[in-house]
């Protein structure tokens, strides 16, 4: 029903703060097309999610990994329960956290390693070349301990006997990685990367408290935050329902691609 109803509202001239509006047709996904901080949000947004899921799926199945070598029950617990921590905590209250004191210009915790070592201080965010870097990092501390449970879950899942049986044939750990983790991790992989590319298309929090009306040059303008300042800013949300259908065409077609290409076949 709200995807039905957000449909009808695109096109419309719709304020709640009005009791007639008025029927538009097509104008604002006209107006969309010809939007140019409408392709700089899409940009933005498709340069954010892809990166980020990718260093994501890296760090996490890397990180599992190494959980799962542990011989200690509560010693793999510990650091699965370490890895998940940050995902704890309210995204705006962390972003809050790491804009004062992680990536602050004057006396941040990166900028007094890079000036200890001889270098210049960075403006993480107010540089328009490091601020979708900046969000990158502080995503990826934030998140990414979900999907180290995720992967940690499904390598426990695996028989010891094919580790076993891998052994005898001389295998190290490198080619049982390669050769039976990876492809019996095939499914859990496939979730990883769909859910965690339906979040990061709609991730919000970080980039309204890091990045202040878009950053310099919109270069931290995403979809969703060019959503809320068309809806609830300048009170446009017929044009904002417009990007909200267009966002959700995108989620649409990677995630059916996503499904296409991640089709597994496997028993044990």
């Amino acid at each position: 029903i709200p995807i039905f109803g957000t449909f009808l509202i695109s096109f419309m001239d719709y304020t709640p703060l009005r009791d007639t509006n008025f029927f538009t047709g097509l104008r604002n996904y006209v107006e969309m097309f010809q939007d140019q901080n409408f392709w700089i949000a899409m940009r933005n947004t498709m340069v954010f999610t892809f990166a980020t899921v990718a260093i994501n799926i890296v760090i996490s199945l890397a990180t599992a990994t190494l959980i799962c070598q542990l011989k200690s029950n509560k010693t793999r617990s510990f650091f699965r329960m370490m890895s998940f921590l940050p995902c704890m905590a309210p995204m705006v209250a962390s972003s809050v956290v790491f804009q004062r004191t992680i990536l602050s210009t004057q006396g941040g915790f990166l900028n007094k390693i890079i000036t200890a070592l001889g270098g210049e201080a960075i403006a993480w965010l107010g540089d328009a070349r490091y601020i979708m870097i900046s969000v990158i990092i502080f995503t990826i501390w934030a998140d990414v301990g979900y999907n180290v449970i995720l992967f940690t879950a499904g390598i426990d899942g695996i028989p010891d006997y094919l580790y076993e049986a891998a052994g005898l044939d001389g295998a190290g750990r490198w080619l049982k990685f390669r050769h039976v983790t990876l492809p019996l991790l095939g499914r859990t992989t496939a979730f990883v990367i769909l859910m965690t590319l339906n979040s990061y298309f709609q991730m919000f929090a970080q980039f309204e408290v890091l990045v202040r009306q878009g950053g310099p040059k919109n270069s931290g303008l995403v979809m969703t935050s060019y959503i809320y300042k068309m809806a609830f800013v300048q009170k446009q949300m017929g044009y904002a329902a417009a990007i909200s259908m267009a966002l959700f065409l995108v989620i649409a077609v990677v995630y059916i691609v996503q499904r296409k290409l991640s089709k597994v076949d496997w028993e044990y």
